[in-house]
C-alpha cells in the first residue's frame, strides 16, 4: 500500500479490526518512511457475472428484471415480501459462486425455476409454460405430472405460505 503522504512503498499494518458487521477490515498502517498513519478499509468485492443471451449478446446482470420476473410470476400468490427477497438474495448468491464472469442466461432461468418452485408451485408453472415456452396442454400436464412425482412438492397448503 503506497504512503497517501509521502507516496512510499512500505506501509506496515498495526492493527486490523472487523468493521461492518464484519463484512469490512478497518486497518491501521504506518508508512515506513515518514511514520505517518493512516487507515485504510478492505472488503471483498464481489461482481456480478455478465449475461449471455441466448441470441449471444451480453449485458450485465439486472436485479430489478430478475425481482420483475419473480413478481410476475407470484403475481396473486401468498407468499411474502421477505420470501421472495430471500429468492433473489440466493439467486445472486449463487450466481456469484459460480466464479464465472459471463453465465448463460439460460443459467439464470434454471435458477429462478428452481426458486419458483420452491416459494409456489403456480407460480412456478406460470414461469415454466413461458420459460419452456409450453406449446399446448399436454406439456402443462407432463410438467404438472412431473411435480407431482417429486416427493416434498405437492400437496402444500395456501396457510403454509401464509
Amino acid at each position: 500500500m503506497h504512503c497517501p503522504f509521502c507516496n512510499a512503498d512500505d506501509t506496515k499494518v498495526i492493527d486490523s479490526r472487523l468493521v461492518a458487521e464484519g463484512t469490512q477490515v478497518r486497518r491501521r498502517r504506518e508508512c515506513l518512511t515518514c511514520s505517518e498513519r493512516f487507515t485504510t478499509y478492505e472488503s471483498a468485492e464481489l461482481v456480478m457475472p455478465r449475461i449471455v443471451k441466448q441470441d449471444g449478446s451480453r449485458e450485465p446482470f439486472d436485479e430489478e428484471k430478475l425481482r420483475a420476473g419473480l413478481l410476475r410470476a407470484l403475481e396473486k400468490r401468498p407468499v411474502s415480501t421477505e420470501r421472495i427477497e430471500e429468492a433473489i438474495s440466493r439467486i445472486e448468491h449463487r450466481l456469484r459462486a459460480t466464479g464465472e464472469r459471463e453465465i448463460n442466461s439460460r443459467m439464470v432461468g434454471e435458477e429462478v425455476m428452481s426458486a419458483l418452485q420452491e416459494l409456489d408451485e403456480v407460480a412456478y408453472i406460470r414461469f415454466a409454460s413461458v420459460y419452456r415456452r409450453f406449446q399446448d396442454l399436454t406439456e402443462f400436464r407432463e410438467e404438472i405430472d412431473r411435480l407431482e412425482k417429486e416427493p416434498g412438492t405437492h400437496h402444500r397448503s395456501v396457510e403454509k405460505e401464509r
